[in-house]
């Protein structure tokens, strides 16, 4: 199957990715310390599965440990720059809370979320920044809701969670808000262990196995990776269905390419664009390339996803293409724990978008549209949209 579309440099990787087909090459990085670099799909598959590549920032280069935590240290429950057992014994603990039922029963609220949402933007008008109007309450309202964020604290904690996405907050800034959600997530465990409800906090509190500390840690993961990548998505993904009218009416007019076009939306802007890291614990060869042990890796998700050999024609962008298998949301024992409720929410939150504003357009030329181009996360500051 061919997808004639044109090649868009807004939502692509930069071409040096594709100068050398090598899946597996050299990298030098900042400091001038040698890595390597992967592109290939099933290079870095084969990366993300192989427990002889360690995520924990302790074992990697200094320079690449203080970017990835400050002083490199792992705080408690934070699992997700944790190797096994560790990693194991707290995703167990979490994955326990995610389950299929929680997840059902959350779709409906979602709904209600993403239409009160809409009657908002409706109420007020265009112009308006979709991110702020749409892609960020949706995934911050859908946290406070897995967290238990009683009602009378949710319009501080959205105002705390869009800060660490905001263009114009410094390091300074960031800092700050980060130690007042992780405060928040402690006052958050004292309330719950006086008065339990039906969420996350609460069940992990029950089950007797972690302290404060390992569930805050936790509830801060929870807080940044559930809704920062799901609010870029919603942005990013938007802004690519408005460059492409057609892709943008079959997401509109057609409910059953929704599955497939969340896949390809994942797969085409890969929204990770440097990283996942490992370190190498032993000699490994991957792909016919030997990597020695203490070798740092770098792993570019939007080159994987891309790769010829595994998705044809990849520099399109059609939503009826089954793009399942892309690394969007990893690999292995590190795959998103919350890759599914990410799903419902896309599902959701496009057609209802679409549909309720069939009109919908960039209220700003493409190209004026603010990009966010830090060391991971690729994405929208904002989105200035009209109907």
């Amino acid at each position: 199957m061919s997808y004639p579309m044109t090649r868009q440099r807004t939502f692509d990787p930069p071409d040096e990715l594709f100068d050398d087909p090598a899946p597996v090459r050299p990298l030098t990085f900042a400091d001038g310390h040698q890595g390597w670099l992967v592109t290939g799909h099933a290079a870095g598959r084969a990366v993300l599965a192989d427990p002889r590549f360690s995520n924990n920032p302790r074992r990697m280069h200094p320079l690449l440990a203080s970017r990835r935590l400050p002083e490199g240290e792992v705080p408690p429950g934070f699992f997700l720059r944790m190797d096994a057992p560790d990693h194991t014994h707290y995703r167990r603990l979490l994955t326990g809370q995610f389950t299929v039922r929680r997840m059902n029963l959350l779709k409906s609220r979602i709904e209600e979320i993403a239409a009160d949402c809409l009657d908002d933007m409706e109420r007020q008008g265009p112009p308006t920044d979709l991110v702020r109007s749409f892609a960020l309450p949706i995934p911050s309202l859908v946290i406070c809701e897995l967290l238990g964020v009683p009602y009378e604290d949710r319009e501080q904690f959205q105002r705390d969670s869009s800060r660490l996405l905001r263009l114009e907050s410094s390091p300074e800034e960031l800092a700050a808000t980060v130690g007042d959600l992780i405060k928040y997530v402690y006052t958050l465990i004292e309330r719950k262990r006086a008065e339990p409800g039906n969420d996350m906090l609460t069940g992990l509190i029950g089950g007797g196995e972690l302290n404060d500390d390992e569930i805050a840690g936790m509830g801060f993961l929870l807080l940044v990776a559930g809704h920062e990548t799901t609010a870029n998505m919603l942005g990013l993904g938007t802004f690519a269905l408005l460059q492409n009218p057609e892709q943008l009416a079959l997401v509109r007019d057609d409910p059953s390419v929704i599955d497939n076009a969340v896949e390809e939306l994942l797969r085409y802007l890969s929204i990770i664009h440097f990283g996942p890291m490992r370190t190498a614990t032993e000699d490994v060869t991957v792909d016919g390339t030997l990597i020695r042990a203490g070798d740092c890796v770098a792993l570019s998700i939007p080159a994987a996803n891309r790769d010829p050999g595994r998705f044809p024609d990849p520099a399109v962008l059609d939503v009826r293409r089954p793009a399942s298998g892309h690394l969007t949301f990893g690999h292995g024992i590190h795959q998103c724990l919350g890759q599914q409720l990410a799903r419902i929410e896309m599902r959701v939150a496009y057609p209802a978008l679409l549909r309720r504003f069939p009109t919908l357009r960039l209220a700003v030329p493409a190209e004026e549209v603010p990009m966010r181009t830090d060391m991971s996360i690729y994405g929208v500051h904002s989105l200035r949209v009209a109907w």
